[in-house]
């Protein structure tokens, strides 16, 4: 896949037109929607005092879900694409998880005993954080650098503090891949994936508007 651009090929009369469209463009909408939709349709529309809850008695609670995105998020853009140290870092005191590993938060599988300390208001900083610095990052960057592959291991070891043998599933799907498939997978597909769930813990919880 080129980071230049995509091309679709749309159907009209019987005919193949090849469609152009901005790679680059298209992330940038796409991360817009994919936060709108979690502020307006999630953070807004569930009491902060149930974010803890898990509905039906099973599965992921809104806090869980929101610091797992936000934790991926950070890591792909700020650790691996950017090579800084993630935003976690500065906000791990705040969200009460200092005395955890680097891991935290990451696995799809929810860690209780961590997301329970978690208060809404630190973990909606931190997220919305996250939001901003990869939109801040994304905007100005041209679709040609997109093309780049990072040193994904070194900098998930080195500025995210992870160790290879405790996520190893991490490191064998992060490496070898573009910063283009940073940004549609780690950022975007999985936000969406995550988003949709916290929509559906949402509506379990008897809160859908519609």
């Amino acid at each position: 896949m080129s980071a230049a651009c995509l091309r679709g090929l749309t159907e009209f009369a019987g005919w193949a037109t090849v469609v152009p469209v901005d790679l680059h463009a298209w992330m940038i909408a796409d991360l817009a929607s994919m936060r709108s939709k979690l502020f307006d349709s999630v953070i807004r529309m569930v009491p902060t005092s149930a974010w803890h809850d898990q509905a039906d008695g099973g599965g992921s609670t809104i806090t869980g879900l929101l610091l797992h995105l936000a934790r991926h998020q950070d890591l792909a853009v700020n650790a691996v694409i950017r090579n800084h140290e993630p935003l976690f870092a500065e906000h791990c005191e705040a969200l009460g998880l200092a005395a955890f590993g680097p891991e935290v938060g990451l696995a799809e599988r929810e860690q209780r005993d961590a997301t329970e300390l978690v208060a809404p208001m630190p973990l909606q900083e931190y997220l919305t954080a996250v939001f901003d610095r990869t939109a801040e990052w994304l905007a100005p960057l041209g679709s040609l650098a997109l093309d780049i592959e990072p040193n994904t291991a070194y900098r998930l070891t080195h500025r995210a503090g992870l160790d290879a043998d405790l996520v190893p599933w991490l490191y064998s799907m992060w490496e070898g891949k573009a910063l283009w498939w940073f940004v549609q997978w780690p950022v975007i597909g999985h936000g969406h994936a995550h988003v949709g769930e916290a929509i559906s813990v949402r509506n379990r919880m008897g809160l859908s508007p519609f």
